[in-house]
């Protein structure tokens, strides 16, 4: 299911496509010297020559963590004679959760819960033993860790037919989702795409299993089809630059439990 999700994005940046965006994207020159990170009204933000950083629509940045702070200045300082958004993924995600703001939490939330609702573990290949074999060992892990925590049940499936979920199930879960505020709920969107599991970005926030593991459950097709036809190379590349977007959200996540570091 992730990957009809993201077949569309990934393939927009396939050998000849690619190769034209590059050419055509022109990336703005650096135009500050010192970089550095400062206290603000309900938090902290980064400075470039002591001006407040903002995002491309001129909203002030802050955030409450420190630790974030400081690693969104690290980006800021590494850039070279341009500025690259690619190379500075916290600073990405941090932008996008302040444009969208208060409004948008709660249709982030919404967003979480839909694909809990239509869950990647939650729809299961009948063929072949080896891949059933695996999804069962790693997805039935990740569910009944969230089913036990969070006192629910989960109707997994074999095949692409929706099968509703327990809607006591869906409303606890939601009920979960409901305190987050719209930097963390941000980052649970980033994390709940690329890996086309809200069920695998719950669990990893109630610290039921760690960013490795959620990676690798969210993987388990992929990596079965790997072992078959061995590792494509643009596809490990998409996979890597995943893969830094997703450890960015899930810093965000575990800085943001303790804001005060």
């Amino acid at each position: 299911m992730r990957e009809f999700l993201e077949e569309a994005l990934d393939h927009r940046d396939d050998g000849y496509g690619r190769s034209q965006k590059q050419q055509r994207r022109e990336l703005p020159k650096r135009f500050y010297t010192e970089v550095a990170v400062a206290s603000a009204e309900g938090g902290h933000t980064v400075t470039l020559d002591g001006r407040t950083i903002k995002t491309p629509t001129k909203r002030s940045v802050v955030v409450p963590s420190r630790i974030l702070a400081e690693r969104m200045s690290a980006e800021w300082s590494a850039q070279g004679t341009h500025i690259d958004p690619e190379t500075m993924p916290h600073i990405k995600l941090i932008n996008s959760a302040v444009e969208g703001g208060e409004p948008a939490r709660v249709p982030l939330i919404d967003e979480v819960l839909k694909f809990c609702a239509n869950d990647l573990l939650l729809y299961r290949a009948d063929t072949p033993r080896e891949l059933v074999e695996r999804q069962e060992k790693v997805w039935d892990d990740v569910l009944i860790r969230l089913a036990r925590h969070h006192g629910v049940s989960f109707a997994p499936t074999v095949g692409v037919m929706h099968r509703d979920q327990p809607s006591d199930t869906l409303a606890r879960l939601r009920a979960r989702l409901d305190p987050l505020d719209f930097i963390t709920a941000t980052a649970m969107v980033s994390i709940t795409g690329i890996m086309g599991s809200g069920l695998l970005a719950m669990a990893h926030y109630d610290r039921l299993i760690d960013r490795d593991a959620a990676w690798t459950a969210a993987h388990v097709d992929e990596d079965y089809q790997m072992s078959l036809w061995g590792e494509d190379y643009e596809a490990a590349a998409r996979r890597a630059r995943r893969r830094i977007d997703f450890d960015a959200a899930v810093n965000v996540i575990e800085w943001l439990r303790d804001p005060e570091v």
